[in-house]
């Protein structure tokens, strides 16, 4: 009965087109009348404590470096240095594309942004060339889901504060994956575009590489400082987060002067705004996460996948798929506050590695970002490419599957991920 109220009443607000962070709200009332003891002081008191959290001032510090990141010049550089090492080949906007995501997503950790920048930069350049505009804008979107797997991932973050898993260990484990996931893209986009009839630009001379790189080095160090500070305790990851938006900072406004005092100013105010929506979701999801644990439902899911426990890769198969048909209709991160508190004893219980699921979960919740209808990656990569939503949406097909069956190889193979991870702990 527990887990029929804690369903309707959420479906239910969402439906009827409440907010997601207010639908959780209502979700949490809901119980609470339940369980006969709605307490308007107990509610208030978990709002403001399920934003009071250290590791959580991570996210604010790393949005503002993805702004910073996008406005001052460096996402333009490594697009460039990217170009200048392989854009010459046949389909070598799309190579471009890919590693271009991969770099910049060592930088802010944001699908989204990195998403919307690469399809403002390249979107343009690919179809001039003569790609396919729906293939191009797919890449892009596909490419751009990389940032939340690749450290530093503010999925990461907040799955580390609702599961209470450490952070530092996601991060050093989703290097891996990540890469696996640029290779996929890599593969599939040489399969596809190995026959489209493209203008190839010149290969770039020794000289002109060179002084690609030596642009775009103060961007390609700051992933650098970021994994070794982490690795070698320098910083925790929350203070890796503030590293990150100085740092990006510094250079925009020191080094490549592309950004004053006066244009830092609306970009403070846009990622405050971004990040306000993000940590209002997250306190009131621990709202519904705090009653999730008081009615036990945890414990009812236990109960419920008992048969499952001995045959951990098949539960982790039935919560992938769970995930996925979620994925569709939430974004990331309520997706993630919702299903983590209810999901994680379950995983626990048979005795699955919490940084493995975490890193399944965020991949599988990623990729979420381009599934539709709610595709918010899809809705960026249209905007700032000026695509329709159709197009995107058909051209990320064949991405998305061949993301989708990286994650359901590390399903079946769990070593995939636990075996490089060990070599950055």
């Amino acid at each position: 009965m527990t887990i029929t109220i804690f369903l309707v009443s959420l479906i239910g607000a969402m439906a009827l087109g409440v907010p997601i962070a207010f639908s959780l709200l209502v979700c949490g009332v809901a119980l609470m009348w339940h369980m006969d003891m709605f307490d308007a002081q107990i509610l208030a008191q978990n709002l403001m404590e399920g934003a009071n959290s250290f590791p959580l001032l991570a996210v604010p510090f790393f949005m503002l470096a993805g702004e910073v990141m996008n406005a001052g010049g460096l996402s333009r550089r490594i697009v460039n240095f990217a170009m200048a090492l392989v854009g010459h080949i046949k389909g070598g906007l799309g190579y471009v594309t890919i590693m271009a995501a991969v770099i910049m997503a060592a930088l802010s950790g944001s699908a989204v942004a990195d998403a919307a920048a690469l399809a403002a930069l390249l979107m343009p350049m690919m179809v001039a060339a003569g790609h396919d505009k729906a293939r191009s804008a797919g890449l892009i979107a596909s490419a751009g889901i990389i940032a939340p797997v690749i450290p530093p991932s503010i999925g990461f973050v907040i799955f580390g504060v609702a599961g209470n898993v450490s952070i530092s260990k996601l991060f050093m484990a989703g290097i891996v994956p990540g890469m696996m996931l640029g290779v996929a893209l890599w593969v599939t986009w040489w399969w596809l575009a190995r026959r489209e009839v493209v203008q190839v630009p010149p290969r770039k001379s020794t000289g002109e590489i060179l002084l690609a790189l030596r642009e775009a080095t103060w961007a390609l160090v700051l992933p650098v400082i970021v994994v070794f500070g982490l690795k070698f305790g320098v910083f925790t990851p929350t203070e890796a987060a503030v590293v990150a938006a100085v740092y990006a900072l510094l250079v925009s406004t020191l080094v490549y002067r592309e950004l004053n005092l006066r244009s830092l100013v609306p970009l403070f105010v846009a990622s405050a705004k971004t990040s306000a929506v993000v940590m209002f979701l997250v306190a009131a999801a621990m709202v519904s996460a705090w009653l999730i644990t008081v009615a036990n439902l945890p414990g009812e899911l236990v109960a419920l996948l008992q048969p499952l426990l001995d045959s951990p890769r098949l539960l982790m198969l039935t919560i992938m798929v769970i995930t996925m048909v979620v994925g569709t209709a939430l974004d990331m991160t309520p997706t993630i506050l919702l299903l983590t508190p209810v999901l994680m004893p379950v995983v626990k219980a048979a005795g699955i590695d919490p940084v493995y699921f975490g890193v399944l979960f965020i991949i599988n919740n990623a990729i979420g970002l381009i599934t539709p209808p709610v595709g918010t990656v899809l809705n960026a990569v249209a905007g700032a490419g000026r695509v329709s939503m159709d197009e995107v949406t058909k051209g990320v097909l064949p991405f998305m599957v061949a993301q989708f069956l990286i994650m359901f190889a590390m399903v079946a193979f769990p070593q995939l991920v636990m075996v490089p991870a060990r070599w950055f702990y």
